[in-house]
């Protein structure tokens, strides 16, 4: 009797962190890292404005809402077109036996991941006056990546036998689909287009890029008045209004995540995907035309690469042993090599963060307590907003902040990849959330039985069956980590650039050894991109995760 009372004690703890204490230990180490690398620098900025004066007068401008509205309006446009063009990629990746799936697959990673600054120039490339179409073109090349997968992911769960009842009793393929696969669909739906939506709202190389003087959004203007005006009270009055925008697209985004969630285990993997008949082969042309216009900036920047004014060649690879026409202080390669020691090291900072931080969401998700259960939610909405708040106004509060902090962080190497990591870690969390939510309680609980401590429940149980996902998401997190630009442009030392700094300070000074050296890192970095993002493929847990 007292064995089994035993194991029936283990049994209630089946993991690390399943009480409230575990729950509040496993967060302290996220906590502190929002709370001392976000919150803190984020408030400083806010309250400097505010203390200054003139916030109230700024957000009473009407040019203060017409960037607003601007903002919006292209995010909106920008999410619209990355849901028309991610539709047909989703039916492709879910439904459809063709050899070429797996390809589509591999290669839709690569324009999430490819850097801002990279994606800015390939347009440019195509359209060297830029404009609101080539903008909104580029933000929605960058994301219909995140609509086919993550809609793709719930498609291929559905059972494909209520659309084939419908069918046959007399519903069109339209009808059919529009009146039961779609609102099966909808919670995946919402929750990319309110992901795609954030990232498009707060889009900072692109609109830097392609919009030249002509179009700002928040991001920029925030960007022009932090550092080249020093206006800190109307940077706070738009970071209070971006600030606005992005909470609501990430109640939005979290609501739909949950009832996704929810609704993901109520249905087993389908196994109907099929060749295409009928008019399935429009849709399927529909989604391998959309991958081919994928290919066509990435081609682009490629030969914009080679071609010089007499003719092709490789004069720009070779202008990256040195420093261009004077644009940078190092040369093209240590700039190369130092973007490989930043994102590394801001890799494994948000490794080491998510993770604890997934782990304790999954515990508090499971605990009995309705505290600990709504304390997760609001750790989790958290940790999503610096994703959202502009990249500026954290890293010009890490210049006023951090001064306060034993060792002064504001001269320190470790201030480039702390802000990485920043942006790192939700990411990072989006992927490996889903994976340790799904492991079966059960064999945590045959582990309990047998003796298993919690926190060696978690390491025999759930690791083992997670390990693809991290190692999927130290990758993912590496090259967001490589192509990071908005906080790093702020933050890095003339002595010490990224890649992506130094591309924008190449391609921002005349002559053309340094735009033709500008285009060739691109290709490097977008080369880089491509080969961890097949990795990426080959190790992610399929139809399962955020990305």
């Amino acid at each position: 009797m007292a064995h089994a009372a035993r194991g029936l004690s283990r049994r209630a703890r089946p993991g690390p962190g399943s009480g409230g204490v575990g729950v509040v230990a496993l967060a302290v180490l996220p906590i502190a890292f929002l709370g001392v690398l976000f919150a803190w620098p984020v408030v400083a900025i806010l309250r400097l404005g505010v203390t200054d004066g003139g916030v109230a007068a700024a957000l009473a401008q009407a040019q203060t809402w017409d960037l607003a509205a601007f903002t919006l309006g292209q995010a909106a446009a920008s999410t619209a077109v990355a849901v028309l063009a991610g539709m047909p990629v989703a039916f492709l990746l879910a439904r459809v036996r063709l050899r070429v799936a797996g390809w589509v697959r591999t290669f839709l990673l690569v324009p999430f991941v490819l850097p801002t600054v990279v994606v800015g120039l390939a347009f440019k490339a195509l359209w060297p006056g830029g404009g609101v179409a080539a903008l909104v073109l580029a933000n929605a090349f960058f994301n219909v990546a995140v609509v086919a997968r993550t809609v793709g992911g719930l498609w291929a769960h559905l059972d494909r036998r209520a659309e084939d009842a419908a069918r046959s009793l007399g519903a069109s393929p339209w009808r059919a689909f529009r009146t039961v696969t779609l609102p099966a669909l909808a919670p995946a739906l919402a929750s990319s287009a309110a992901v795609v939506f954030l990232f498009c709202s707060t889009s900072f190389g692109v609109v830097l890029m392609l919009g030249g003087g002509r179009y700002r959004t928040l991001e920029t203007e925030i960007y022009l008045r932090t550092v080249q005006l020093l206006d800190l009270p109307g940077a706070a009055a738009l970071s209070l209004v971006q600030l606005a925008a992005v909470i609501l697209a990430l109640v939005v985004g979290g609501v739909a995540r949950r009832r996704r969630e929810r609704a993901a285990p109520l249905r087993a993997p389908a196994t109907t995907a099929r060749r295409p008949a009928g008019r399935e082969r429009w849709v399927v042309a529909a989604a391998l035309t959309v991958v081919a216009a994928l290919v066509v900036p990435i081609a682009a920047l490629v030969v914009r690469s080679l071609s010089a004014r007499d003719g092709w060649g490789l004069d720009g690879y070779r202008a990256l042993g040195g420093s261009g026409d004077g644009a940078l202080s190092v040369t093209g390669w240590e700039a190369a090599l130092n973007s490989l020691r930043t994102a590394f090291d801001a890799t494994m900072l948000a490794m080491i963060v998510g993770v604890l931080a997934a782990v304790a969401l999954v515990a508090a998700g499971r605990a009995r307590g309705r505290a600990a259960r709504l304390a997760g939610e609001t750790l989790d909405a958290a940790l999503m907003l610096p994703l959202g708040v502009s990249a500026v106004t954290v890293g010009f509060g890490y210049l006023v902040t951090l001064d306060s902090l034993p060792g002064d962080l504001r001269t320190s190497p470790l201030l480039v990849p702390l802000a990485q990591a920043l942006v790192v870690v939700p990411l990072v969390i989006r992927m490996v959330l889903p994976v340790l939510r799904s492991v079966d309680e059960r064999l945590r609980q045959a582990a309990g039985t047998l003796g298993a401590r919690p926190a060696r429940v978690w390491w025999t149980v759930d690791v083992p069956l997670a390990a693809r996902s991290l190692a999927a998401a130290a990758a993912f997190g590496y090259v967001v980590a490589l192509g990071e630009f908005g906080a790093t442009s702020f933050l890095a030392r003339p002595e010490a650039p990224t890649l992506p700094v130094a591309i924008n300070e190449l391609i921002s000074r005349p002559g053309e050894l340094n735009t033709q050296a500008a285009y060739a890192a691109c290709t490097l970095l977008m080369v880089v991109t491509a080969a961890v993002a097949a990795v990426i493929d080959r190790l992610r847990t399929p139809n399962v995760g955020e990305f």
